[in-house]
């Protein structure tokens, strides 16, 4: 089922994956409101024919759906799509947002929310895909004053060039890839030391204070280098 709305063609189109009809028309109502087209999906197997057929530009997508879980869904359109998918679920728990982070999901938005939040997430979701189709040949990463030169390999903060190890550069640079968007401990950790080590959380501890200690003026208040409390870190959005 699917509701275009009054947006013109050219704006972003939103896949809204819910089954309770109240929330439904909270979302089209909203996003429609704000520029976005929108097609609906009230099943999983459904969102992924609507993901192949239509090519959203975006993803909202509840966990509790009546035949595949949301997680299921989001694994499935990982093995094909890149498009944002941020998940909009009343499950709370810490534990469930790093399981749809890992499982591909660019952001976490818990019910009850606001409009104005969820569009915030959405915006970042889609800037952060636009750069990633736009920056894949671009060799500097550039956030206030700490720029990534990745052809070089070298690091600068004001202009003023940081010295890495090898182990510090890779976590930035992995943090860099994917500016604005939260990456949990397993995901850094599989990147950046390999798949047997997704539980070695002390080593991230102590190289994200490294390089906490070399790029920020005071790192008990970082600028770049931010926590998202029991589920990872991100480098703030440029």
């Amino acid at each position: 089922m699917s509701d275009e709305g009054p947006a013109p063609a050219q704006a972003p189109l939103a896949l809204v994956v819910e089954d309770e009809r109240t929330m439904v028309r909270l979302l089209r109502a909203a996003l429609t409101s704000h520029g976005y087209r929108v097609v609906e999906a009230s099943s999983g197997e459904e969102a992924l024919r609507q993901a192949a057929t239509r090519a959203p530009d975006v993803v909202v997508l509840d966990l509790g759906l009546p035949d595949l879980d949301g997680l299921e869904v989001t694994r499935r359109l990982r093995e094909w799509s890149a498009v944002p998918i941020v998940v909009v679920s009343a499950r709370g728990q810490e534990g469930d947002k790093i399981k749809a982070l890992d499982a591909g999901a660019d952001d976490y938005v818990t019910k009850p929310f606001s409009v104005g939040e969820l569009l915030a997430r959405m915006r970042v979701a889609l800037r952060h895909a636009a750069r990633s189709a736009t920056d894949a040949g671009e060799t500097t990463v550039c956030v206030g004053g700490l720029r990534l030169d990745r052809l070089r390999r070298q690091v600068f903060v004001d202009e003023a060039e940081v010295r890495l190890t090898p182990i510090e550069y890779r976590l930035l640079s992995e943090l860099a890839q994917y500016a604005g968007r939260v990456l949990t401990h397993e995901q850094l950790l599989r990147q950046v030391w390999g798949p047997g080590y997704t539980q070695q959380r002390h080593y991230l501890r102590v190289y994200m204070a490294q390089l906490r200690h070399k790029l920020e003026r005071d790192p008990s208040r970082p600028r770049y280098l931010m926590t998202e409390s029991g589920v990872g870190y991100r480098l703030r959005e440029p």
